[in-house]
């Protein structure tokens, strides 16, 4: 992404990050960005649709963060988001002045609770926004393993040269033992054997 916000489904992203962002202080800031956003920011810039975060909520009841964000021009997307949410743990918003949709996933997993403290601020169009550290966005993506998902880690590994990899390994061979799925790590590992010389 440009430095500056240019182009009007930029801008739209853009005004929909801040608002998200901004809502995360109803948790006492505790929230950072994730997805297309946050892998064009510390990666290879590319064209998203939508918002993603993550938000800690702690003791605070789901209602009251809904609550604070329509303040900040953000409202549910569905009829019944509170029912969705306790199944789901996402919350499906939109931001009403530009029309993208926000989804909002509850930080609930202790590596969430290690992103958010890894958390990194970082400036756009002269605003700052939090987003994972480089491995953390990088484990993320791994666990979705699209092929958009590769992309993004190909960017952001090479836009970084200091990556701890141990760190990456340890986690995503976690999730893909909790989810039965060893295409988590094997489809990383096909990415990481990319970059060897």
């Amino acid at each position: 992404m440009n430095p500056t916000p240019a182009g009007e489904p930029l801008r739209a992203l853009f005004q929909a990050m801040k608002a998200l962002q901004r809502s995360f202080k109803a948790v006492d800031d505790r929230g950072f960005i994730i997805g297309g956003v946050a892998a064009s920011l510390l990666g290879r810039p590319r064209m998203t649709r939508d918002v993603d975060g993550v938000v800690l909520l702690g003791e605070t009841p789901v209602e009251t963060y809904l609550k604070a964000a329509l303040k900040e021009g953000i409202e549910p997307r569905i009829e019944d988001v509170i029912g969705f949410f306790q199944q789901s743990k996402v919350l499906l918003l939109r931001h009403i002045a530009s029309g993208v949709d926000i989804d909002v996933s509850a930080g609930l997993l202790q590596f969430e609770q290690e992103a958010f403290k890894r958390s990194v601020l970082v400036r756009f169009g002269g605003q700052r926004f939090r987003l994972p550290a480089p491995e953390d966005l990088i484990i993320l993506k791994a666990v979705a393993c699209r092929p958009k998902d590769y992309e993004d880690i190909r960017g952001i590994i090479a836009a970084h040269s200091d990556l701890d990899y141990s760190r990456i390994e340890l986690w995503v061979k976690e999730f893909a033992q909790v989810l039965e799925a060893p295409e988590v790590w094997t489809g990383l590992q096909d990415v990481l054997e990319e970059g060897k010389p």
